[in-house]
């Protein structure tokens, strides 16, 4: 009995650096580029032991990592080289979380479906990697086609160089939709719904539990998983859309994990999760998708990714040294970042009173740059909706200029130069709304916003600069359970 589960990847349109600290918002995007994690039993006979074998192979990697899990107190002893925390701590925090939830009942069940053993297999979608090299190498163009012509989670090569296997980095550049949130999640879910915690069903996809307390469940454990994982307590966005899908979020108070964090070594682990399952997780979530007919596209330029927590490092050191000048920068940025958000809701509400008028606005404006949009109509309801998009590019450069001057007073390439020169490239094209670095910035994949059927024009645009297209969309659901392992389809 095989329970596959999966999470998609991220993008951070708005609240970059600001998301960090309560109350300022982000409005993050879920996408169609998902991991999975597809959990079985490993034995078919059911054992009293105290010790459980667990196996987790990850083939893009070629990797697979054997351990020993004690079931007193939730150890892992690892007999490999290769080990990876965030599924390490999913798997210790999933059965903690179930022996503390659980009754006497379901227990006894539990510990019988926990000696045969767990096998867990994570397969993430091509788009999280960057496949521009073997593109390159096979001589094909720098196009989505290319891309779709890979098999379904291509394996990622390793750098031969580092003999020892320890040090050992995917050659693959990531394209920076948060991989490990995406995979933290999966497989926290996987193992939740495996071992009777939570039943997610398969209606994750179409998002009708977004108020259940089974997902909550599962963000909080992914949310504790990923943290300590990293070592260091984030903003959580990139979990929360994991398993919530698109929406607008407010972070949760970072003691709640660090309080965690520290009980961890002087508190037995199936106490200190029903802790964290009893905390006040005071995160916020609102309802958030892009308008109807606009598409999220992203753009790699092929210049490597960035490290979000040193550019992170560096603009709390600007802000510590500069806390008059910073403030005044934040507080620009928050608003742009709402004002942004408000053109989108009323884009929105504009399509759901007056579909014909928005539908032949979109249409329109997806032929011409933005300096003719205004040109073409002059029915009030028309230049309602051009002038809401028109408000919306204009938010859009407010937030670069302002992400520049965070990037220039800190020190660091939020918006390097070679991306400002794509992007007012990208925002010069037919049917592109706006353009911009995603969360963190630096050099990872650009995304736009393109209106209606105008996506091919930003695609050639972008091959002829060197920039691949990625195949990733906007999806706005969570987690979910899937019918069956995804290499089967």
């Amino acid at each position: 009995m095989a329970v596959v589960a999966s999470a998609p990847g991220k993008v951070l349109m708005t609240g970059g650096y600001l998301v960090l600290e309560k109350p300022n918002a982000g409005i993050v995007l879920s996408t169609n580029a998902r991991f999975y994690a597809v959990l079985k039993p490993l034995y078919d006979e059911v054992v009293e032991v105290e010790w459980i074998d667990v196996k987790v192979n990850s083939p893009q990697m070629s990797r697979e990592t054997a351990y020993k899990m004690s079931l007193k107190d939730f150890t892992l002893n690892c007999s490999s080289e290769s080990r990876n925390p965030f599924v390490e701590y999913a798997v210790q925090y999933s059965v903690a979380a179930a022996y503390t939830t659980l009754d006497k009942i379901k227990r006894s069940k539990l510990q019988k479906l926990l000696s045969q053993g767990m096998d867990i297999t994570i397969l993430g979608c091509n788009d999280f990697y960057s496949y521009r090299s073997q593109i390159e190498a096979r001589g094909l163009l720098l196009v989505p086609e290319s891309l779709a012509a890979l098999p379904p989670f291509t394996s990622i090569t390793f750098n031969a160089g580092d003999s020892n296997g320890e040090n050992c980095k995917p050659e693959v550049a990531k394209t920076g939709l948060g991989s490990s949130a995406a995979m933290t999640t999966a497989v926290v879910a996987a193992l939740l719904n495996y071992l009777g915690v939570v039943d997610l069903q398969c209606s994750g996809k179409d998002q009708k539990g977004e108020n259940s307390s089974d997902l909550d469940l599962v963000h909080m454990i992914a949310q504790t998983t990923h943290c300590i994982a990293q070592g260091k307590v984030g903003s959580g966005f990139d979990v929360s859309s994991a398993v919530y899908g698109s929406h607008r979020y407010v972070r949760f108070s970072p003691k709640i994990i660090s309080a965690a964090q520290e009980a961890v070594c002087t508190t037995p682990l199936d106490e200190v999760i029903g802790e964290v399952l009893k905390a006040k997780w005071d995160h916020e979530r609102t309802k958030f998708s892009l308008p109807p007919l606009m598409n999220l596209i992203l753009g790699e330029p092929g210049s490597g990714g960035s490290s979000t927590p040193s550019m992170v490092g560096a603009v709390k050191k600007w802000q510590k040294s500069d806390p008059e000048k910073s403030k005044e920068t934040w507080d620009r940025l928050s608003e742009a970042n709402s004002a942004l958000e408000a053109h989108f809701n009323l884009l929105s509400k504009l399509a759901a009173e007056n579909w014909d008028s928005y539908k032949s606005v979109i249409d329109s404006c997806s032929m011409h740059k933005s300096e003719k949009w205004m040109g073409q109509f002059s029915e009030a309801s028309h230049v309602e909706i051009v002038k809401a998009l028109l408000g919306a590019r204009e938010a859009m450069l407010k937030i670069r200029c302002h992400m520049r001057q965070m990037g220039e007073a800190a020190g660091i390439p939020i918006e390097p130069e070679s991306q400002t020169r794509l992007l007012d490239v990208t925002m010069d094209t037919e049917g592109v709304l706006l353009a911009g670095v995603p969360g963190a910035g630096g050099f990872d994949a650009v995304f736009a916003i393109t209106l209606g059927d105008s996506t091919a024009n930003l695609t050639k645009t972008w091959s002829s600069h060197n920039v691949l297209a990625l195949l990733v969309r906007e999806d706005p659901c969570g987690v979910s359970l899937e019918s069956g392992d995804p290499r089967a389809k």
